[in-house]
């Protein structure tokens, strides 16, 4: 058995050794993989993106990767390939194929058969003699020293390899796109990602009431504003206009301080000019307003109006943040 020391030292070579694979594709970024990106990216089709073995799991989470910023992707195993999936290759379809070795029988039975038909072929491969890397348009090099694997066998960084080659493509088709945070939540409508990038203020005032005293209100109707309200804190407003917020915490404060506390008026206790945000920015930034400025309450201005109030808890109960 392996003593605890052990383990950790197994462990620290596979990521030194990974991230030493990872540092050294820096100089695998050429003129192909310009092209690469820009063929893609001027494609009138789809990405088909191809694998076998540990090359097919890479190439599936590709895929999920590239559909969800913005370039439509279908996966293909090799050697479904063989078996009739061939027809899921369109006219103007590009193929993006990923094998260590670019040798094995089904990636040559894909590779000369989409050949025939004309698409065409970039390839993320580890050999740059290898039947793959060769009848590719376009090969991006993906050499690696050694496996992490101490037999130099189980695919680990030759894998690693190639997912950041694939995301590094990925990044720079949504760069060339200009591919902004709106599309980006065009395809991540559900869970804690699709509510950071839609849901705005303004959606989280619609249960909640809008309170308000003025600035000569009492330290009796100040508590009793926000006490009814039950959000922590009223706004002071005159003549129409935002002057100030007014926090439980600003009230225990008054207290501390003051031993004729109950005379205070609002204008008194205050604090002027909060922090505001606009009801359509983005409920996610009013959470980085809160949480850069230590509050837990954000006064929400339309049009320079004020038309509510809303609480961390709020987005905490959206699930906006965990």
């Amino acid at each position: 058995m392996k003593s605890s020391i052990e383990i950790k030292k197994i462990a620290k070579k596979v990521v030194e050794i990974e991230l030493e694979t990872i540092s050294q594709l820096v100089d695998n970024i050429d003129d192909d993989f310009v092209k690469a990106v820009q063929l893609i990216a001027n494609s009138n089709g789809r990405l088909i993106v191809a694998g076998i073995g540990k090359s097919a799991n890479i190439s599936q989470k590709l895929v999920a990767t590239f559909n969800s910023t913005g370039q439509p992707a279908v996966f293909l195993h090799a050697s479904d390939a063989i078996h009739g999936d061939l027809g899921v290759i369109q006219k103007d379809d590009i193929v993006l194929c990923l094998s260590k070795s670019g040798n094995t029988p089904e990636i040559k039975y894909l590779v000369s058969n989409v050949k025939v038909m004309g698409n065409v072929i970039i390839s993320i491969s580890s050999n740059k003699s290898a039947f793959l890397s060769l009848q590719s348009d376009v090969n991006i090099d993906c050499t690696i020293l050694k496996e992490a694997c101490p037999h130099d066998l189980a695919p680990t960084s030759s894998t690693t390899a190639q997912l950041v080659l694939g995301d590094a493509l990925a990044i720079c088709l949504l760069e060339y796109r200009g591919f902004s945070k709106d599309d980006f939540a065009k395809y991540h409508p559900g869970g804690m990602l699709g509510k950071r990038l839609s849901l705005k203020v303004s959606d989280l005032l619609i249960n909640n009431n809008v309170p308000f005293v003025k600035a000569e209100a009492s330290f009796k109707e100040i508590i009793i504003e926000i006490s009814k309200n039950r959000m922590g804190a009223t706004a002071v407003i005159e003549n129409e206009k935002l002057k100030g917020i007014i926090t439980d915490g600003d009230l225990r404060r008054a207290i501390e301080k003051n031993s004729d506390f109950i005379n205070t008026r609002a204008f008194e206790i205050m604090s002027a000019n909060p922090k505001v945000i606009n009801s359509d920015n983005l409920a996610y930034d009013a959470f980085i307003i809160m949480k850069q400025s230590n509050i837990t309450q954000l006064v929400v201005l339309n049009n320079k109006n004020y038309v509510g109030i809303v609480h961390m808890h709020d987005i905490i109960k959206e699930g906006i943040v965990k």
